[in-house]
């Protein structure tokens, strides 16, 4: 029997399922479980963007469950001062800075959330962002474009100019993927590459 696949608006209760995909989509796409604290990849890539800007968060379903989803926002800069205003300091309160000479992912991410969520320099010409995570069962099964198609649309309706994204060099099948979708380099370092697109 064929899957049926099905792309609906968010609902509060996605949450625990947007962190647990987060978590499990964690390691460049891989499953990240066991090697950082569950919930602390969806408190920085996913949980803000659900609660902040909601009608900018679309769930992938197969037969009715979720398996993956796309979420972002409009306004780099505006979110990052969001964030800092409603959204980090439980957060930084709950999870102590590690000692420096602690290198491992998990001690990684306490530290971004310390630093909070820094818009770059495109995003005045490229204000949008946005994360996209599918889980195996959604992979390779063209939905991922149509994730994006539904972002973008929403984007276009509400007069957004453009949109980047950032792709880590471990992921190789993201950095194939953006460019066949029309996206452009923006710029490259040795840990990864962005992306942009004008809308």
């Amino acid at each position: 029997m064929a899957r049926k696949f099905a792309i609906r608006e968010f609902h509060s209760s996605d949450l625990v399922m947007l962190y647990r995909i987060c978590l499990e989509t964690g390691d460049d796409g891989g499953d990240a479980t066991g090697q950082i604290d569950a919930d602390l990849l969806g408190h920085f890539y996913a949980g803000p963007y659900a609660v902040l800007e909601p009608e900018l968060c679309f769930i992938l379903t197969r037969d009715g469950a979720p398996c993956g989803y796309i979420l972002g926002t409009a306004d780099s800069i505006e979110f990052a001062g969001r964030c800092e205003r409603e959204w980090w300091d439980p957060l930084r309160a709950k999870y102590a800075l590690p000692d420096r000479s602690d290198r491992s992912r998990e001690a990684m991410v306490i530290r971004e959330l310390h630093s909070g969520y820094q818009a770059p320099e495109i995003a005045s010409d490229y204000p949008a962002h946005l994360h996209i995570d599918l889980l195996p069962e959604g992979q390779g099964v063209g939905q991922g474009p149509y994730l994006i198609d539904r972002f973008l649309k929403k984007l276009g309706d509400d007069n957004v100019k453009g949109i980047h994204l950032d792709v880590s060099r471990g992921n190789e099948r993201a950095m194939t993927f953006y460019p066949k979708l029309g996206f452009k380099l923006l710029k490259e370092s040795t840990a990864g590459v962005t992306y942009g697109m004008k809308l």
